[in-house]
């Protein structure tokens, strides 16, 4: 292969990986690349980097290759506290504030580690948060922690760490929230790894906010050393969805590096000594975003995925011969309040839908939509009741029992959650959320064996579905990704360490 045929190859598998990973490797680290490179043919079974290069151009990435690209090319070095000023001013500010808010009211926390490596950190807000609320058992505190690297977030599941992980923690941390395991190994305590919950998100190509991967309605969102890996135009985009991701009054923390790509619009620069973090301060999160484009989301192939699809829509007057009809006009009207709710516009498609409901208060459509937009508020009470009218004016819709499952998990009781979910399966027993819920539910619980069974089942429901085609109630999620998601969960179950005691989660309808 001749140099300038060398050089064009790395060029394409950098534009490749940007954007099917969101990695860059620009030309001023194509000695990284060309190093990870290296390693991942090995890893695939090639000799040659550039002959592995070629191959993996040929075809669309499978789900194990995205996996060993991911092991390759992303960094590991992560400890707990790092960047210790960050946590000091969680605990000094942002979270008393965010304590002392929801003590009256709703008990309860959301916090999002996003890139959380092999999970000191995600650790780390929890044993912040357990030692800042002493009655914590009776909050509901979410931690959620995601990466696109499985292997990353299997020792993060497993929660045991080495020496190395400690090298910056103040007196007393690992004596007081890890037991030895010997061999120069500590283990976090369990209650503090029942407060995190691991899963695969690839911030590039993936939904959020999204009621399918817990993503919506957060208090914070960590997002550090992960940003600087992007494009800049990738790392603007995906700033803006975090921000949508969070509740008014909600922080962004990133690292120094990945500054260059956060706007100023619609988020308050927060300056503390030695940290600079990010608040937002609008009624509607998306009013004032970042306006950077979405990703491409395929149009849905049947109109049932309309509804779950959160596509760009442009509002434009319809011009009319006649005059509407009240049905054409409340129709109209859901359509704009539609594209307003997928635009993050969530103040003002609640109005719109508001309007609806003066005129047509059992309208089963409207009164999910717009338990829809409640949920990703965060106004869950209201968003509950709303799902349950829903369901009374329309008994037999499958995707309202799991729309109303997906609040009362939020909201910690599983239990109801399981019985609508179940429910939904009885009306649609391919409904493929349904099963991935269950599956997600039963992981939480530590029963592997019985995750596995319902993704399998997910998987299974997904046949008929071309890649290219939205999965219903998936929040655009088209079935080719569901596909690697539901496989990288899988493979994080460890089936093998499942006791006698998982069974599957099962409630009868």
């Amino acid at each position: 292969m001749s140099r300038d045929d060398c050089e064009l190859l790395w060029s394409r598998l950098s534009e490749f990986l940007a954007a099917n990973l969101g990695l860059c490797f620009g030309p001023e680290r194509r000695e990284d690349l060309m190093r990870a490179m290296a390693c991942a043919a090995r890893e695939f079974g090639f000799k040659a980097p550039e002959a592995c290069a070629e191959w993996l151009l040929s075809a669309p990435l499978t789900r194990t290759q995205i996996d060993i690209l991911a092991g390759q090319l992303t960094v590991g070095e992560t400890y707990f506290y790092r960047y210790a000023r960050n946590f000091e001013v969680l605990e000094s500010d942002i979270l008393p504030e965010l304590i002392a808010a929801r003590r009256g009211g709703t008990r309860s926390l959301r916090l999002w580690s996003a890139g959380c490596c092999t999970g000191e950190e995600p650790y780390t807000l929890a044993i912040l948060l357990t030692r800042m609320i002493p009655d914590w058992r009776q909050w509901r505190i979410a931690i959620l922690a995601t990466d696109i690297n499985v292997r990353f977030l299997e020792q993060a599941s497993a929660g045991i760490f080495r020496e190395w992980s400690f090298r910056d923690t103040p007196p007393g941390f690992k004596e007081n929230y890890f037991h030895s395991k010997g061999d120069g190994r500590y283990e976090i305590l369990p209650y503090l790894k029942e407060l995190v919950s691991f899963s695969y998100l690839n911030l590039a190509a993936d939904t959020y906010p999204s009621l399918l991967n817990n993503t919506n309605a957060m208090d914070v969102v960590l997002c550090r050393n992960v940003l600087m890996y992007f494009t800049p135009v990738l790392a603007m985009r995906v700033v803006g969805q975090l921000q949508r991701c969070l509740l008014p009054g909600g922080w962004l923390m990133c690292s120094p590096t990945d500054s260059s790509a956060v706007s100023p619009i619609g988020l308050q620069t927060v300056s503390f000594p030695g940290a600079t973090v990010y608040r937002q301060v609008s009624d509607d999160p998306a009013a004032e975003r970042i306006a950077v484009s979405p990703p491409p989301i395929p149009v849905p192939s049947s109109p049932v995925a309309l509804s779950a699809a959160r596509r760009p829509t442009v509002i434009k007057p319809i011009a009319r011969s006649s005059p509407k009809t009240p049905i054409e006009s409340s129709l109209d009207v859901h359509v704009e309040a539609l594209a307003l709710y997928q635009q993050g516009h969530y103040a003002e498609a609640g109005d719109r839908l508001q309007e609806l409901l003066a005129s047509r208060p059992d309208d089963a459509k409207t009164l999910e939509l717009l338990a829809r937009v409640y949920a990703d508020q965060g106004r869950l009470p209201e968003a509950a009741a709303l799902s349950e009218r829903a369901i009374a004016a329309d008994k037999l819709n499958a995707g309202i029992y799991y729309l109303h499952a997906a609040i009362l998990q939020e909201q910690g009781a599983d239990d109801d959650a399981v019985r609508c979910l179940n429910r939904a399966l009885y009306l649609d027993p391919n409904f493929v959320l349904a099963h991935f819920s269950l599956a997600s539910m039963a992981r939480a619980q530590g029963k592997m064996t019985a995750a596995h069974k319902c993704y399998s089942q997910a998987l299974k429901s997904l046949e008929p579905y071309r890649p290219e085609e939205l999965v219903p109630e998936s929040d655009g999620a088209t079935a080719g990704r569901m596909r690697e998601m539901i496989s990288a969960m899988i493979a994080s179950c460890g089936v093998q360490h499942a006791t006698g005691r998982d069974r599957l989660v099962e409630a009868r309808p």
